[in-house]
């Protein structure tokens, strides 16, 4: 009995954290297997089972976050499909620049700290960005009424892009107007960071896609989780064929998730564009913080610090999902205000 005692916790706890997760996949776009894969390694899971069940996870959670995403109008398939072709490249080239250093014997040194500067450094730059222009000055999209963004909405970075009129050029949603090959070349770039530092890239393609690109942020998240259903299902395809994939794990992670994914995609179009950018900034500055933790406990041989750097990202989770989840009740409230006639 207390086997099975133990056993229902097990599965209850695994539910909880995938609404916890699926939530924040869904918000962001991101946020899978960088919360799972750490948390089975401090719970003491082998390597490639925590790796392989994160996979599989962010595979599923990602399909069902489409869907919702899909149903608001918030996946341009155009534009995954030209970024998954650019990102594959980028990926493979990162992968030899990898083994490279891996020859060299720099590559844990390199990698480590060139994926605490990035998290960071897009963490600082996204929140000081949308603290500072506080919904204007192209830090959110408003959508005239032909459909097309306002031009003044679409960051500088992007305008300057979108300057670059090489044939063909491709017509994307919101109106924006982009060539083909500006597309590739920040579809290649995203890949070959992703590919150099051995992760998703979830937290790099989302805000590639809004800065450099010019899309909405909605659509931007919407196109992202597009790819990592192609990325998700390649990756824990191969792992599930080497028996590394744990459906104990993922199971109650998919139950749970199956609802927090459907409630973070449709906060997407509940909560302010430049709330959404603060909260996907301090997101990564505390998941920064938790990876040169969790990093620094390896190099010192303090395995106490793992645990840390688990708290750090599971208290990063709770505090941007219950604010998430704040600022949609707060906007229902918001829109339901005309509708209720004070009596007389």
């Amino acid at each position: 009995m207390e086997v099975l005692g133990v056993a229902v916790s097990l599965l209850a706890m695994f539910a909880g954290f995938g609404v916890l997760i699926g939530l924040l996949f869904g918000f962001f776009g991101m946020g899978g297997s960088f919360l799972v894969t750490p948390a089975l390694l401090v719970m003491n899971y082998k390597p490639d089972v925590a790796v392989a069940s994160g996979l599989a996870f962010v595979f599923g959670t990602s399909v069902i976050a489409t869907l919702k995403h899909r149903d608001l109008g918030q996946v341009d398939y155009k534009l995954g499909v030209l970024m998954i072709a650019g990102t594959t490249g980028g990926i493979e080239v990162g992968k030899m620049g990898l083994h490279w250093l891996q020859s060299m014997g720099l590559a844990d040194t390199v990698v480590s700290v060139a994926y605490v500067a990035l998290l960071g450094g897009i963490g600082v730059f996204i929140t000081y960005n949308a603290v500072k222009d506080d919904g204007g000055g192209g830090m959110s999209h408003d959508v005239e009424d032909d459909g097309e963004i306002d031009a003044d909405d679409i960051p500088d970075i992007a305008k300057t892009i979108q300057s670059y009129r090489i044939p063909p050029m491709m017509k994307l949603r919101g109106g924006v107007r982009v060539s083909l090959w500006m597309i590739l070349v920040v579809a290649f770039a995203t890949g070959l960071l992703s590919g150099l530092l051995g992760v998703g890239g979830g937290f790099i393609r989302m805000p590639a896609l809004f800065y450099l690109i010019g899309v909405p942020v909605p659509v931007a998240v919407g196109t992202d989780l597009f790819e990592i259903v192609f990325s998700g299902g390649i990756g824990s395809f191969l792992y599930a064929m080497d028996g590394a994939v744990d459906l104990t794990i993922v199971v109650p992670l998919l139950a749970g998730s199956a609802l927090g994914a459907r409630l973070g995609a449709a906060a997407t179009s509940l909560v302010d564009e430049d709330d959404i950018k603060v909260y996907f900034g301090v997101m990564l500055l505390l998941g920064a913080i938790a990876v040169a933790v969790r990093k620094i406990g390896g190099a010192i041989d303090m395995p106490v610090l793992d645990v840390v750097a688990l708290v750090i990202i599971l208290g990063a989770a709770l505090l941007v999902s219950g604010a998430v989840v704040v600022s949609s009740v707060r906007e229902l409230r918001t829109e339901s205000a005309p509708s209720v006639h004070p009596s007389d």
